[in-house]
C-alpha cells in the first residue's frame, strides 16, 4: 500500500464513527490584538517576565521549579489522559491518511504554512474533546479559542506541529494535544511520525502529573550526560527574521562549537519529547506558543528533565521562551543562554505572558 503498516494503537480508533460538525470558532491574531470576540484584548507590551527561578543544589544537579499540575480538580489523571491520548491519535489517524496523497497549501505568512490537514485534524480532534468535556477552554492554533474562559481546564491543540516538514514529506511532524488544569500542564499526548514517505509509522509519547512519561506504553527516561560536549542539543527559529532569531543564531553557533552538535528539525513537540526520550540533552526556543508546548514540557519533566524560560526563570506554557533539557545540562546552557535572552529583554524584546485567554485563571 505504500507505507508501513500503523501502530496498532490505532487500531480501535474509527474517525468514521465520530460526526463530522465543524464547530464554531473565534478568530485571533499574532499581533498585539492576540483575540477577539470577548475574549482578550490588547496585551501590555510591558507584562510579567520570567523571574528567576527558586533552585535549590542536590548533589550536582540543581531542581528547577516544576511547571506540572498539582491536581487535576474533580477529573481523575487517569480519565483526562485517556482522552487526550485518544484526541492525539485521532488527529494523527488524520494525518496518517493524508501523508502520502498531494498537499493543497496555502500561507499564514510569507514562509508560513498551513493545510488542508491541519484544519482537518484539529476538526476531529475537537470532536474528541468536546464530546468527552463540552464544558472545557479549548485553544487551536487554527481554530483559536471555543468555550467557556471560566473553566479550570484548557485543552492547547496543535493539530499538525512542523506543516512545513509534513508538506515536503519530511520526517519531524507530529500531533500535539495537551491540557492545563488552572494554567499548569496536567496531561499530555505527542503522537510522532517517524520514517518517511513510502514507509510512514508513528510513536505516541504520553504523560501525566505525577505519573511518569511514556512512548509507545514504555516508561522513558531523559539522558544522564552531565557534559555539554558530549551532548546532542536541538532548537528552533521562527518565521520572523529579528532579534530573537539573531540572537538564537548566535546560540546556535556556539553551542555547534562546544557540543557534538546542534540540530534544528522544525517540530517544537517533537524536539521536546526527543529530550524525553534521552536521544538529545536539551533543546530551546524562542516565541513557542502555548499549543507548540503545553504537551512536550509535560513530557520532559515527567521524564525526569528539567523545564525553565530562558533565562532561567520559572515557565508557563504563556510564556515566549522555554529551555527543556535533561536536568543535569541545565545550569550550564544557562550560563550563555541567561545572559543572551536578558540582553533581549534590555533592548526592550516583549516577553509577556500571550495567547492566553481572557479570564482563564491560572496558579501561574
Amino acid at each position: 500500500m505504500g507505507r508501513c503498516l500503523l501502530s496498532s494503537t490505532f487500531s480501535s480508533l474509527r474517525i468514521c464513527q465520530l460526526p463530522r460538525i465543524l464547530l464554531p470558532c473565534k478568530t485571533f491574531s499574532t499581533n498585539s490584538q492576540l483575540f477577539q470576540h470577548g475574549f482578550c484584548t490588547s496585551l501590555p507590551t510591558s507584562g510579567r517576565f520570567c523571574t528567576k527561578a527558586a533552585i535549590s543544589e542536590v548533589g550536582t544537579k540543581k531542581e528547577y521549579s516544576k511547571i506540572a499540575a498539582d491536581s487535576t480538580g474533580s477529573i481523575p489523571s487517569s480519565e483526562l489522559l485517556q482522552v487526550v491520548e485518544t484526541a492525539a491519535k485521532t488527529g494523527a489517524q488524520v494525518v496518517m491518511d493524508a501523508v502520502n496523497k498531494p498537499r493543497n497549501v496555502t500561507y499564514k505568512g510569507l514562509t508560513d504554512l498551513v493545510t488542508d490537514t491541519d484544519k482537518s485534524s484539529e476538526v476531529a480532534i475537537l470532536e474528541v474533546v468536546r464530546k468527552n468535556f463540552p464544558d472545557h477552554l479549548i485553544l487551536g492554533e487554527e481554530g483559536g479559542i471555543i468555550g467557556d474562559s471560566s473553566s479550570d481546564y484548557l485543552w492547547c491543540i496543535d493539530p499538525l506541529d512542523g506543516t512545513t516538514n509534513f508538506a515536503h514529506g519530511y520526517p519531524s511532524f507530529a500531533v500535539s494535544v495537551g491540557v492545563l488544569f488552572r494554567g499548569k500542564p496536567a496531561a499530555a499526548a505527542v503522537v510522532e511520525f517517524v520514517g518517511g514517505p513510502m514507509c510512514w509509522n508513528t510513536r505516541i509519547f504520553s504523560a501525566a502529573a505525577g505519573k511518569g512519561a511514556f512512548a509507545n506504553g514504555e516508561t522513558i527516561h531523559v539522558s544522564r550526560t552531565d557534559k555539554v560536549e558530549q551532548s546532542l542539543l536541538v532548537t528552533g527559529f521562527g518565521y520572523e527574521h529579528d532579534d530573537p532569531w539573531a540572537t538564537n543564531m548566535e546560540l546556535f553557533k556556539e553551542f555547534t562549537d562546544v557540543s557534538r552538535g546542534v540540530r534544528r528539525l522544525g517540530a517544537a513537540a517533537v524536539d521536546m519529547c526527543h529530550v524525553a526520550l534521552g536521544i538529545a540533552e536539551a533543546y530551546w526556543e524562542y516565541r513557542l506558543k502555548p499549543w507548540d508546548m503545553a504537551a512536550g514540557v509535560l513530557i520532559v519533566e515527567e521524564a525526569g528533565g528539567a523545564v525553565s524560560c530562558m533565562d532561567g526563570g520559572r515557565f508557563s506554557v504563556f510564556d515566549r521562551s522555554v529551555l527543556v533539557s535533561n536536568g543535569l545540562l541545565h545550569a550550564k546552557l544557562l550560563k550563555k543562554i541567561g545572559p543572551a535572552t536578558e540582553n533581549l529583554k534590555s533592548k526592550g524584546i516583549d516577553f509577556s505572558v500571550w495567547f492566553k485567554p481572557e479570564n482563564y485563571h491560572t496558579e501561574v
